[in-house]
């Protein structure tokens, strides 16, 4: 349980009527209830509804910044797109956008874990600005509803096209399918300076069908830039705030040099609908976790930047909570710190970080008998959110646990530089130059390893899409209403054309109750 207690007078302060309890560490610490900006409580809530060698190192960056683009059309200033973002890990990055004609500014959500496009279209308590499409020249409404749900909240809106320009991003004007939400719960939360979500997945989870073409299927092809984009998002060591003051970059089209370090690794994509990925294993502090890896895949593992923290499948939390317990130079903890339901308070001269152990996820490398790690330091899963009066700075534990899925959130990706390489189906993570706080960096990445310890595939063979469950869904619907059809025609027959049932006759109608679970 970590070092011997060298300050038996310190104090573990808890929250609500617990009151004041004997605890040892090496440094002062109190646990006080969640509090933040405009009254809303900081639990950790996500935002939502997820070849060759390993290294590889892209070309440089041509004079001036100017990356060439692989694929026909031109080149692209991917320096212009560099600090494009802002943010926090704790209310999402956001995009400046231009709607309609005339254009109408407003901030949008970068959402690797969705895949529509959706603005506030009427005005909300929760956002100061909205799209008014009574305003745009060019705005035209297909007329049809779409609702999404998302891990929390849910918004209902109508489907329409306009033209959309983006003054960090890509040259020019483009049409895309726009969403305009007339009505949401839990979507737009206090305080976010965000006016609407930019799903970047694959077509595969857009509402209401995969035939909604995404923003970037559309940017794709009418651009004609390269089937891919990166991400980097600077808030390594920053306070959770809200202020959407930390920034990042979305570079659409490619890879900036500028924005990471050392080589580039590649895991495949398992599957196109959210980014999913392989996790092979896990270690604390060095030790491995030890656990079945399709635990850490169970039902997926995903890569999604509109999810506030590192989610982990409940089994593979609990095991992780216990081995930061047992490396952590901390004697004692309250539950409520790991669930999210507590704070822990230090002495604002006081550096907590070095009292936990370096968390490292291992990831299949794109030839798949070897492996690679990429691992974070405390500062990125023990994260500053407030300070209580004018001696102590509280912090939150940036990992919590799921029930459906590993969603490497902010609390890791804010770590890396991470490229969403679409044409050749892998997401690649590099070292990003932000991730440091005092001037050392506050993650690493490793390899290569090999992967004879773990099994050839960690994934379930069967996959059950969302698309899968909504057409089993009505295929089963469509059955039941021929039966319950077939049995109407049966009572309206008139009983001298009715068979006369025997009590040898028996007839089981069985319903089953056609359940869809949102991911």
């Amino acid at each position: 349980m970590g070092a011997p207690p060298v300050a038996p007078s310190l104090l573990l302060l808890l929250a609500g009527a617990a009151g004041l309890c004997r605890a040892f560490f090496s440094l002062p610490l109190r646990v006080s209830q969640p509090a933040a900006p405009r009254g809303s409580p900081p639990a950790p809530v996500p935002l939502r509804p997820g070849s060759g060698g390993g290294r590889q190192r892209d070309a440089p960056a041509e004079p001036g910044g100017l990356a060439l683009a692989s694929e026909p059309g031109g080149s692209i200033n991917f320096l212009a797109m560099v600090d494009n973002l802002q943010g926090d890990s704790g209310r999402g990055y956001y995009l400046e956008m231009l709607l309609g004609t005339p254009p109408q500014a407003l901030n949008i959500l970068v959402d690797t874990g969705s895949s529509n496009f959706a603005v506030a279209g009427v005005p909300d308590p929760d956002v100061t600005s909205y799209f008014n499409t009574e305003l745009s020249s060019t705005y035209k409404s297909q007329g049809i509803d779409v609702t999404v749900k998302y891990s929390q909240g849910s918004w209902t809106g109508v489907l329409g096209t306009d033209v959309i320009t983006i003054p960090k991003g890509i040259d020019g004007s483009y049409t895309i399918n726009i969403a305009t939400i007339f009505e949401s719960e839990n979507f737009f939360l206090p305080g976010v300076q965000w006016h609407g979500i930019l799903g970047l997945a694959y077509g595969t989870l857009a509402k209401p069908s995969s035939s909604v073409e995404t923003f970037f299927d559309s940017l794709v092809r009418q651009a004609k830039i390269p089937n891919i984009f990166s991400l980097q998002m600077c808030g390594a060591g920053l306070p959770v705030s809200g202020s959407g003051t930390n920034g990042g970059s979305l570079v659409l089209g490619g890879i900036e040099p500028s924005l990471y370090r050392g080589d580039i690794w590649y895991t495949p994509i398992k599957e196109e609908w959210y980014y999913q990925v392989e996790i092979l294993k896990l270690e604390v502090g060095g030790q491995n976790l030890e656990l079945d890896c399709r635990e850490y895949n169970a039902d997926k593992a995903i890569v999604d930047s509109g999810t506030t923290l590192l989610r982990l499948p409940q089994k593979v939390f609990s095991a992780v909570v216990q081995a930061i317990a047992r490396k952590s130079l901390v004697q004692e903890f309250s539950s409520g710190f790991w669930t999210g339901t507590q704070l822990a308070c230090w002495d604002k001269t006081e550096r907590p970080w070095s009292l936990f152990p370096k968390l490292s996820i291992y990831m299949r490398d794109e030839n798949s008998s070897r492996s690679f790690r990429i691992s974070i330091l405390p500062q990125l899963y023990i994260q500053p959110i407030l300070g209580i009066g004018e001696n102590l700075q509280c912090y939150r534990f940036g990992i919590s646990s799921s029930a459906n899925a590993l969603v490497i959130g902010a609390t890791v990706m804010e770590g890396f530089y991470v490229i969403f390489d679409r044409a050749q189906r892998r997401v690649g993570f590099a070292v990003s130059p932000c991730a440091e706080v005092d001037g050392s960096p506050v993650s690493e990445i490793e390899g290569p390893f090999t992967t004879e310890d773990v099994a050839s595939n960690c994934v379930s063979v069967i996959s059950f899409h969302e698309p899968v469950l909504w057409i089993a869904s009505y295929a089963l619907m469509s059955l039941c209403g021929i039966i319950l059809l077939a049995l109407i025609i049966l009572l309206l027959i008139p009983p001298r054309c009715q068979h006369r049932y025997t009590d040898n006759d028996v007839v089981n109608d069985e319903s089953s109750l056609v359940r869809h679970r949102w991911k």
